[in-house]
């Protein structure tokens, strides 16, 4: 049988909600032993339900655990270290000496005072790759101030880019900058991991929430650098493509998106508009951007006049990207969701594998989130 890439690796996650336990639960499902450490109270996200969940215990006794923690914690190992117990502390170090990887969310120097920052645990272990997640980052003005998602939303432009132009600004339904930080603290992780094949040794790895949230912004804040103007929301229109958005059938809402002067004139022959890809105001890309504002009534009061299922058979045939607004039940029951295996249900508690496949290798998500303290023999070893 196949083997997870990760298989042997060995991680020490000292984190709680969701950046940085994202990062532990990817690994995890790629293969590695992920050690959560947590404290006698357990990680916050345990207790932000509903939903909870009843789990039995290794000591006969039920934890009802909220399912926000089942979300990020998948596959792990949980041991509880009381970090006022200087017996606890040891062990944690010990075990830590024996590691691959730590990641940890705490404050900037939080966790100094207990000799679990980089410099204390690398001297004892040159190798270990030590991944911290804050706010704003190791070192500038705000290095010190706690940061959370919904804020770094709003301060990283995201929430004016997003939400009707004549409505207030929105944050992602989604914690979208949170789990893009753990996305990169997993890259990085094996970025690191690989140098140090080469140099023998790992490093501190630096990952802000703020800077993940900005770097994002993609081709939003390009067209700023480049072209000088500020963007800003546009409802479910697109800045730089049209048309690319949200349109009106007789009994919904259907998406729309094309991407290419071809796909526009397919659109023009199902919608019986045959002679606005040869006007000179929609032939191209540029000039439909340039002339939205009379393109898309046309178009809409045309997709108005049909159903969305027969809008989108027919813009399908014709080689047109559109597709449906999905409600989260309707998008796990998608036909292509089940064919891909996105669901699974580790130990009976359903949930969503990491959406990687590989051609040789397999995903380890047999195990579902840990109870509380269900690892504490590892501090024996």
């Amino acid at each position: 049988m196949a083997e997870p890439p990760l298989k042997g690796l060995r991680v020490v996650e000292l984190a709680r909600i969701l950046a940085g336990p994202w990062i532990g639960q990817t690994l995890a499902d790629l293969g590695a032993e992920v050690i959560k450490v947590e404290s006698p109270e357990g990680d916050d996200t345990r207790r932000w339900g509903p939903p909870f969940i009843n789990r039995p215990r290794a000591d006969g006794t039920t934890e009802r655990v909220a399912a926000y923690f089942h979300a990020a914690n998948r596959g792990k190992t949980s041991v509880v270290c009381d970090f006022n117990d200087p017996a606890d502390l040891d062990r944690l170090r010990t075990l830590i000496d024996g590691a691959d990887v730590v990641v940890e969310n705490f404050k900037v120097g939080g966790l100094r005072r207990f000799g679990l920052d980089y410099d204390s645990l690398s001297a004892r272990n040159p190798r270990l790759v030590y991944a911290s997640i804050t706010g704003f980052g190791q070192d500038g003005p705000r290095a010190s101030q706690p940061g959370y998602d919904f804020l770094i939303q709003g301060m990283s432009g995201i929430m004016d880019l997003t939400g009707a132009p004549d409505g207030e600004p929105q944050k992602v339904g989604v914690a979208w900058i949170d789990i893009f930080t753990g996305l990169y603290g997993v890259i990085a992780v094996q970025a690191a991991l690989a140098e140090r094949e080469r140099s023998g040794r790992g490093q501190h790895l630096d990952l802000s929430l703020l800077d993940c949230g900005v770097a994002v912004l993609a081709n939003q804040a390009t067209n700023f650098l480049l072209g000088g103007t500020v963007p800003h929301r546009l409802g479910n229109a697109h800045p730089n493509i049209v048309p690319y958005q949200l349109f009106p059938a007789s009994d919904g809402h259907l998406i729309v998106a094309c991407g290419n002067d071809r796909q526009f004139a397919a659109l023009c022959r199902v919608l019986d508009l045959p002679d606005l890809p040869g006007n000179p105001d929609y032939a191209t890309n540029p000039a439909r951007v340039a002339h939205r504002g009379r393109l898309v009534p046309m178009l809409a009061a045309a997709t108005a006049r049909r159903t969305r299922a027969d809008l989108i058979a027919a813009m399908e045939a014709a080689g047109v990207p559109a597709g449906p607004v999905n409600d989260v039940a309707e998008a796990l029951a998608e036909p292509q969701v089940a064919a891909r295996g996105l669901r699974i249900a580790p130990e009976g508690i359903a949930g969503l594998r990491t959406p990687i496949r590989f051609g040789r290798s397999a995903l380890a998500h047999d195990r579902a989130a840990p109870a509380l303290g269900d690892g504490d023999w590892r501090f024996t070893q």
